[in-house]
Order: C-alpha cells, then structure tokens, then sequence
C-alpha cells in the first residue's frame, strides 16, 4: 500500500520549549491513523503542521512524495475541534456555502445522506444538537471529495449514542478508501476506529503501530479476577499465585483456558468471575508513565 504523508526529522520549537522533538513516521493510503498524546506532548502542533496551518522549525513533509502544493489544499478536508459557522444559514446552506470554496464539490444530497443529515438538513444550523452539528461539520470538511481528511478530536463532549453515531460514518468514510488521521483523547475511539497509530510525549514519538499488535507486544497476561473469600483463596493453586487485591483475588495468566481448567478441577467459585484483557487505555499508562505516581493524566 501506497503512502500517502511522509514526516522526517519534523521539529517545532517556540521561545521556551521545543514542542515536536525530531520526529518521523508514514502514513498509507486507506487508513484510519490515530494520534495520542497527553497535554503537552506535540500531538495537536505535529497535526497542525501536516495541515499546512503552521510552519515547521525544521524537517520536511510530503504529500504523495512531493512536497505540499495547490493540489494538497484541493484533495485535503479538515474537521476542527472548533468551528465557527455564520449565523442564520440552514445546514444546506452552510455545506453550499464552503462548496463555492472548491473546483469540484459532492452534492449537498450526497453528504446529506452519507453523514445522516436529511432529518435536519433544512433547518439552522445553531438550532441543532452537539451530535448534529459535529456530522454536519464533517459533510463540510468532506464536500470537495478529499482523499486525506483530518478529524481532530470530533467526538469531544458528544453523548455515547452520538459518538457512535459518528463512528458509523468515518467507518463509512474509511470504506470509500480515504486515508483519516484522527485525533482523540478517547482511547476506545482509537481502538475502534484506527488501523495504526502513534503515542507521542515530550514532542517525541515513545509508540507507533497497529493497535491490537502493540498491546500484545507490551502485555503478555490478562488479568482473572473473583471473589476475594477466604475459602476461595486456598483453594486457588499456588502455582497461579494468587494475590489478594481488597475483596477480589487477581491472578495474571497467560493461557485463559487452561488456568480456567484448574480453578474448575480445584472447585474454585466463579460465580463472578472477571476477565480483564489489557486496553489501549492500559498501553497509554505504561508507555507515558502516566499513573505511576497515581497522577491521572488527560489525552489532549
């Protein structure tokens, strides 16, 4: 598969800090790649870069192995965490409206039907809901039919229901063979959306890959949790080496079926029984050191 951004040796500096620290990656054609970071980490600069938003301090970009030109602002669309619409425009009009901004253009019916706007597309596009108004925001970065499309943090402050919503259309949009590059502090999101990825922290890349290959990388065990009694725990083989956890008893394995054979044959309760396998939530803790201290921190 094709690559379609190539960033080497990119580096921002500003007055006092030295916010995108030689970095370099790839990115293919027809895929979802996710950025994660925490505050701070360059993840938001490094982004606003490859739009072409900001200059880098140093190293180069290309776009289908040339450097960026008219033609990348004609084939890119981006979707901003914040976007000011103008006041007293219907939904069409606003998606007619940044159509005039282009050479070619999607039909307003297209988008409408792609992005899920026919129930709303008449009316103002202040009078409608957080979840609406982000679909909406899409059909817009997707009217001049761009092959690269940049989605920063789209689904932040959306409910459950219209995050998933959401999530149905970039699927539907990834199907059409774009290439997205999201931005999300939802790990979920990232996990059930990107194909590859990178964590990033001090300006500098720490992880990159494909999700589910970089969680096996980092945790061999799942986590087999029960009930914590007394009789529960001496029942449990030594060799599992059960550790107490408060009310529950914790065991870290690395083949479920087996270990779930002993514990039947040592007559072990399983009545509530729970299997944790490490999430993408977990390889953010470990590889930013983010937890150690028992700090929380916010991917931003």
């Amino acid at each position: 598969m094709q690559k379609i951004v190539e960033v080497e040796n990119l580096v921002k500096t500003f007055p006092k800090v030295k916010a995108v620290d030689t970095i370099s990656f790839s990115i293919r054609t027809e895929i979802c790649f996710g950025m994660l970071g925490p505050n701070g980490a360059g993840k938001t600069t490094t982004m606003e870069i490859m739009e072409g938003i900001c200059a880098p301090t140093g190293g180069t970009i290309l776009y289908k192995n040339k450097p960026r030109d008219r033609r990348f602002k004609e084939e890119v669309g981006i979707q901003f965490q914040t976007t000011a619409l103008q006041e007293k425009l219907t939904c069409r009009e606003v998606i007619e409206m940044f159509a005039r901004m282009y050479t070619k253009s999607l039909s307003v019916a297209y988008l409408s039907e792609l992005c899920g706007l026919d129930e709303f597309i008449d009316r103002d596009s202040h009078k409608i809901s957080g979840g609406q108004r982000q679909r909406l925001l899409l059909a817009v970065a997707l009217v001049n039919d761009p092959e690269l499309i940049f989605l920063d943090e789209p689904t932040t402050g959306l409910d459950p229901q219209a995050r998933q919503n959401f999530w149905k259309v970039v699927r539907l949009i990834k199907d059409q063979r774009k290439t997205i590059i999201l931005s999300t502090h939802y790990m979920e999101e990232a996990y059930a959306l990107c194909d590859e990825l990178i964590i990033m922290d001090h300006g500098k890349i720490i992880s990159q890959g494909n999700p589910h290959e970089l969680l096996d990388k980092y945790f061999k065990e799942t986590a087999l949790r029960l009930p914590g009694g007394n009789a529960n725990f001496d029942k449990i083989p030594g060799s599992l080496k059960p550790h107490r956890h408060g009310d529950t008893i914790e065991l870290h394995i690395t083949n479920i079926n087996e270990t779930l054979a002993q514990l039947i044959q040592a007559e072990v309760d399983l009545q509530r029984l729970e299997i944790h396998k490490p999430t993408l939530e977990d390889l953010f803790l470990h590889v930013t050191g983010a937890g150690a201290k028992g700090e929380r921190m916010v991917v931003k």
